[in-house]
């Protein structure tokens, strides 16, 4: 099982704090450096000293980091043009020698829009799944050949369809917990499916669905990687778990029941409940930034009983 580094900057972190933690998941061998893509907080926290922008920062993490793949989890849809964002990500995985995945959704947070002057859709799913189309499809054109798409939402005429992954293709990954169209739209376009934040059973459930969905489609159902994101807090003793526990605003016994929490022995029996249904990797949601003694814990008693 892969073991990634997921944060939520936009709760509270500079730059410099995203860039500590992600040289120090690079050097502890986590799979990967991820982060959400969100303008606004959530919650009692402040926020400060401010939002900062997914695929700025990670085009500085990129140069400041040699190894660990960097992600989104997940690129709002609202924020970018599909066309844009195929540029940025194509240029940052340029900058990182073939090291991005792009985790893309339709955008949820109506109240971070309105913060800053975004608009706000209504039909983002159906946007999202043009989106897909378009990032998908300009990176997958030849060059020397032109990409043209009439949708609903976007259209683009004879686009060079430039610039082009280093990786040839990026991995894209679809996440959520619809029953329907989520499962139908990561058959189509993912090559791995996320689900954020679910119990063990219905993420066999969901990992169902998108086999199913992708079998549907022709494709096989192992031709995708499947993944939970868990919000982790792990210690040594149980003083230690309450201490992060409190530092985040969470109750044990909550983190335990909907989380990875506890010793590293009861994160690593979690885990294999996660593998029993199918799931590959695990994105630890790690709040507490300032908190790296945790990262070299997890990395220490729980990677190597799960790798």
């Amino acid at each position: 099982m892969d073991l990634r580094v997921f944060t939520e900057p936009q709760q509270g972190a500079t730059y410099e704090t995203l860039l500590r933690v992600a040289k120090a998941a690079e050097e502890l061998h986590y799979g990967a450096f991820f982060r959400s893509d969100h303008y606004l907080h959530m919650g009692s926290v402040d926020g400060l000293p401010g939002p900062t922008d997914a695929w700025i920062t990670l085009a500085g993490i990129a140069r400041e980091t040699s190894r660990i793949r960097l992600g989104t989890l997940m690129t709002a849809g609202t924020f970018r043009l599909p066309g844009v964002l195929a540029i940025q990500v194509a240029q940052v995985d340029q900058m990182s020698s073939g090291r991005v995945e792009l985790g893309l959704g339709s955008g949820w947070y109506e109240e971070e829009h309105k913060a800053y002057g975004i608009p706000f859709p209504k039909e983002k799913f159906a946007r999202l799944e043009e989106q897909l189309a378009v990032v998908t499809g300009l990176w997958s054109t030849p060059v020397g050949q032109r990409f043209t798409f009439d949708g609903k939402y976007y259209q683009l005429q004879d686009s060079p369809a430039l610039p082009k992954p280093v990786q040839g293709k990026v991995p894209v990954l679809i996440g959520g917990h619809g029953a329907k169209r989520t499962p139908a739209l990561a058959a189509q376009y993912a090559d791995e499916f996320n689900i954020p934040f679910a119990s063990v059973e219905d993420s066999q459930r969901q990992f169902g669905r998108v086999r199913s969905a992708a079998e549907e489609r022709g494709r096989k159902g192992d031709a995708l990687v499947y993944s939970n994101a868990l919000v982790a807090c792990v210690g040594k003793t149980d003083a230690d778990v309450k201490r992060r526990a409190g530092v985040i605003g969470r109750e044990v016994d909550e983190l335990k029941l909907n989380g990875l929490a506890g010793s590293p022995a009861e994160v690593v029996e979690k885990l294999e409940q996660y593998k029993a249904v199918g799931s590959q990797r695990v994105y630890l949601q790690i709040l507490d930034l300032d908190d790296l003694d945790q990262l070299e814990l997890i990395a220490a008693e729980v990677m190597p009983h799960v790798a």
